[in-house]
């Protein structure tokens, strides 16, 4: 099992401050794989909300003792008072993040950004960006640096934000399962866009056509495997050109390309110029500032 959690002013006790409109009590994480099960019960709830979020595998949460199972791509958001009861178990191999808060202006933000507050279960879609701010509040919290509480809030709203263009936009008519492979997808990328990747050869280590994972990639990320690749390539390279002295061909490498001048061309087609022009552009921008 896996955990990572923080906790304002390392306490964890459940805290009710009407202080500020937003605050974020604390944040966490959990990934099963070995561990049979995680059970968690409160019967008298906790005195703030706490929001919870399935990145993959399942949960199991029990509302008025009807248990209702909680696939990946989706979110509980538990009001305060309310009974917590939720079990994990290793065998569905699920990853959970949660966090909690309170603040004096909480039920208008909700309201404000389209959280449901009649159903505490809906769907939020799979993104890697919901990972992110969960494990920056996580980061904010242990470390603890300047203005931390004040970035806490703002992570938290981008949450909210997230979730309420995810449920504006048509909800996908593909299964969890394929939710949850091309999200696997996408992080797996991430992490290694500047290797060599064949699709062909990830698609088939996942039991699937390369048709058929394109297709599905597409229609979730709304960009072709390639494309994604590209995008996070280019934007990485430009990264570099604006903060180090590297030349092109160390650049290139990088990011994954061997030869310079092909690397460049395809530099040109995202960003409508050369790597060298971009670095020009950049240093002229900074020198007229």
């Amino acid at each position: 099992m896996y955990v990572n959690s923080g906790y304002l002013n390392n306490s964890r006790a459940p805290i009710k401050d009407k202080s500020r409109p937003l605050i974020v009590t604390s944040c966490g994480t959990y990934r099963l794989k070995n561990t049979k099960k995680l059970p968690t019960w409160r019967p008298k709830g906790r005195l703030d909300y706490q929001l919870l979020y399935v990145l993959s595998g399942k949960a199991h949460f029990f509302f008025n003792g009807e248990e209702r199972i909680v696939n990946a791509g989706r979110m509980v958001l538990i009001q305060p008072r309310v009974e917590q009861r939720y079990d994990y178990y290793g065998e569905e191999k699920p990853e959970v993040y949660w966090v909690h808060f309170t603040g004096s202006d909480v039920k208008n933000i909700l309201r404000k950004y389209g959280i449901p507050m009649d159903d505490p279960i809906f769907y939020s879609g799979a993104s890697s960006t919901y990972t992110y701010l969960f494990k920056e509040m996580i980061n904010e919290l242990q470390t603890c640096k300047t203005g931390f509480e004040e970035l806490l809030a703002m992570y938290l709203r981008q949450i909210f934000l997230l979730i309420q263009r995810t449920r504006q936009e048509e909800r996908p008519t593909v299964s969890t399962y394929i939710q949850e492979e091309m999200e696997y997808a996408r992080r797996y990328f991430n992490e290694h866009y500047n290797e060599p990747i064949s699709i062909q050869e990830y698609a088939e280590s996942r039991s699937m056509s390369v048709c058929y994972f394109q297709r599905n990639f597409k229609q979730i990320v709304k960009h072709t495997p390639m494309q994604y690749l590209l995008t996070i390539r280019v934007n990485n390279a430009a990264s570099l050109l604006e903060t180090t002295d590297y030349s092109m061909a160390e650049i290139s490498a990088i990011v994954g390309y061997e030869d310079p001048l092909y690397f460049s061309r395809l530099f040109r087609k995202i960003k409508g110029m050369s790597p060298s022009d971009y670095r020009k552009l950049l240093k002229s921008n900074t020198n007229n500032a």
